[in-house]
C-alpha cells in the first residue's frame, strides 16, 4: 500500500470516529451508529453481494465503487464495535506465513 492510500484510509476512520457524536440530521454514518451494529452488519452484507455481482458482471469500474462502498461500511462497523482496521490488521500479521489451509483449518 502506497502513502496515500493508508493517509485516505486513517482520515476516513478518524472521520468515522468524529461521526459517532455527530446528530443522526447531520450525518449518514450518524445515522447508521444510532441503527445499531445489527443493521450495519446487514449493510455490510449487501455492499458484499453488490460487490460480488460487479464480479459476476465482469465490470471492473463497478467492482471498485463497490468494493470502495463495502470497506467503507466495514469501517463504520468495525468503529461501532469499538474496533479498526488496526486490529484487523494485526490478526492478519498473525496469520502472515501460515498457508490459508492451515489457518482455516485451525478455526474449526
Amino acid at each position: 500500500m502506497d502513502t496515500k492510500t493508508v493517509e485516505t484510509l486513517t482520515t476516513l476512520a478518524a472521520t468515522l470516529h468524529a461521526r459517532k457524536q455527530a446528530g443522526t440530521g447531520e450525518s449518514y454514518v450518524a445515522s447508521l451508529y444510532n441503527k445499531g451494529a445489527k443493521k450495519i452488519a446487514q449493510k455490510v452484507g449487501e455492499e458484499a453481494v453488490e460487490t460480488a455481482m460487479a464480479v459476476a458482471a465482469d465490470n471492473n469500474e463497478e467492482i471498485i465503487t463497490e468494493s470502495a462502498d463495502l470497506l467503507f461500511h466495514l469501517m463504520v462497523l468495525l468503529e461501532a464495535r469499538g474496533l479498526s482496521l488496526n486490529d484487523v490488521a494485526a490478526e492478519l500479521a498473525k496469520r502472515e506465513g501460515t498457508s490459508g489451509l492451515t489457518e482455516k483449518a485451525n478455526r474449526s
